[in-house]
């Protein structure tokens, strides 16, 4: 029997096994991308293999390809649309779920990322659209990260409250949905609650820049110019120093502004262009 006879008799163990065993892995993409698609998924379940593992343009791609095969399959379909969604292509991932939509195909998983592709569009109402069609029942941390968010855009802050803490409490990994609190906080220029919630993020995830970005964003807003005391490296350093340099800047700190690009361009582990063309321009009495 050959290998492939084994693959497609072994089932998704087994292809999981090849696949991993692969010593060329684009030639042996393209060659499970060249079978019979159709029989190749059912046997081995390869769809769930390309939506987890694959690079997401490749999956795309492959879902793509098949559904020349037979436009008919909606795993196919949902496959194209999440491959999509995970290589960060939303406007495209949007019109796949529409066009699913349209044929009655989405799922209550389906509509959370078709309202998340929306978010990501800013096509905010039919987002909104698209959660008030999942039922209540259906709590998810997924599903309270983008009722906060839609809560946000709309104002309506109790609700937004409400739908972070209940997000935080569905998930182990907090720090994105502390940084995205902490973000709707200073929309309502309640910057020292934000700040809390930024540290909390921080604490949680110590890599993740965003929210050590953003914490020396609001400090800066209310004039507080020194960088906070958490972890950082060189780079991570310089460009907190050159945002805080442009709120120091909005704030009318100029001569501060001005020594806090020096100081980044300074601290940068390489050049720093950006700092550069910005302390120019102040230097020329230009800078917006």
């Amino acid at each position: 029997m050959t290998l492939w006879g084994t693959l497609l008799r072994g089932g998704a163990a087994t292809a999981l096994l090849f696949l991993g065993a692969c010593s060329d892995p684009e030639r042996d993409r393209e060659t499970i991308e060249s079978l019979d698609g159709i029989n190749v998924i059912d046997a081995s379940n390869l769809n769930d293999i390309m939506l987890d593992f694959a690079d997401p343009n490749a999956a795309a791609n492959y879902f793509r390809n098949s559904l020349q095969n037979d436009p008919t399959r909606v795993d196919f379909k949902r496959g194209y649309a999440r491959s999509l969604m995970r290589a960060r292509r939303p406007a495209e991932a949007a019109l796949a779920f529409e066009q699913m939509d349209d044929q009655g195909e989405l799922d209550f998983a389906d509509r959370l990322l078709y309202a998340e592709a929306l978010i990501q569009n800013g096509t905010w109402q039919k987002a909104e659209a698209q959660l008030d069609l999942i039922p209540p029942t259906l709590e998810t941390y997924d599903r309270y990260r983008l009722e906060a968010m839609v809560a946000d855009q709309n104002k309506e802050w109790k609700k937004a409250d409400h739908y972070y803490e209940t997000a935080r409490g569905l998930t182990t990994r907090p720090a994105a949905i502390f940084n995205n609190w902490g973000i709707s906080k200073m929309q309502r220029r309640q910057h020292e609650a934000a700040e809390k919630l930024f540290l909390q993020a921080i604490s949680h995830n110590p890599e993740l820049f965003s929210a050590k970005n953003n914490l020396a964003i609001s400090r800066a807003t209310r004039g507080v110019y020194t960088l906070p005391t958490i972890p950082m490296t060189s780079s991570e350093q310089a460009e907190m120093l050159h945002n805080i340099a442009l709120q120091a800047i909005r704030n009318g700190d100029v001569e501060i502004g001005k020594g806090l690009l020096e100081e980044a361009i300074d601290t940068h582990p390489q050049h720093f262009d950006e700092a550069v063309r910005k302390l120019s321009a102040l230097d020329a009495n230009v800078l917006r």
